[in-house]
């Protein structure tokens, strides 16, 4: 399993996290980079807002990335069992957002990384640390199968009066945004129809991020460097 997905996850690891810690806490946080990674590429997070790439590699934002590092082998070991497991929040199906940190120079609303550490010395299992930071209606999904990204934008203009099941995987992507964005108003139906209130949650959307406010689904690119994409 030698793609690039692969390689940024074994990659990310070894750049914020040390072999030498307890397998527990290894586990623990492989889990969360991938799913952080996932939740970037499932929600388009960076893609929506018109640049071509799916994470950055400024752990300000996303993660340590550092091109042409060298790979510890237990973690490559433990990220190729790991690699198709990640985090839910329990009722959703999208990879968590799981916020995290290394605990001692920053620390924020998520996993500290050293903290990772120290619970996996009292006795902790992966699943308990997660519990520990993240709460209890958390779950972890195994084995999901490999495919390949493909971006949302159907290729044709959407807007409302559209109809078809494009419209219908908007509406869901919108749902699951809005969860994270409140100014996205909710679309609880998927219809398959761009009706009223999903063209509030497109305009919603594009006054979130910045973009022209006119309710039209068109793909935006702009051009930026120095970022890692995962498809």
């Amino acid at each position: 399993m030698a793609d690039r997905r692969f390689v940024h996850i074994t990659n990310v690891a070894s750049s914020e996290i040390y072999p030498t810690w307890p397998e527990n806490a290894l586990r623990a946080n492989i889990y969360v980079i991938v799913s952080f990674a996932l939740n970037r590429v499932y929600t388009e997070y960076y893609r929506a807002q018109g640049y071509a790439f799916d994470i950055t590699s400024s752990t300000s934002y996303d993660q340590a990335f550092v091109e042409g590092r060298d790979i510890f082998a237990n973690i490559s070991r433990l990220v190729d069992e790991l690699f198709n497991d990640y985090i839910v929040r329990r009722g959703h199906v999208e990879p968590m957002f799981s916020s995290y940190c290394n605990g001692t120079t920053a620390t924020c609303n998520g996993l500290s990384q050293w903290g990772s550490y120290y619970l996996a010395m009292q006795g902790y299992t992966p699943y308990r640390i997660l519990q520990y930071y993240y709460g209890s209606d958390i779950d972890l999904v195994f084995d999901v199968p490999e495919a390949n990204v493909y971006p949302s934008f159907p290729g044709r203009l959407l807007r409302r009066g559209s109809e078809g099941e494009e419209v219908r995987t908007l509406q869901i992507r919108l749902r699951r945004i809005s969860r994270s964005f409140p100014a996205v108003p909710l679309v609880d139906v998927n219809t398959g129809v761009f009706d009223g209130l999903t063209d509030a949650a497109v305009r919603g959307f594009q006054r979130t991020f910045g973009m022209t406010a006119d309710g039209i689904v068109l793909p935006v690119v702009k051009n930026q460097t120095k970022n890692v994409r995962l498809s």
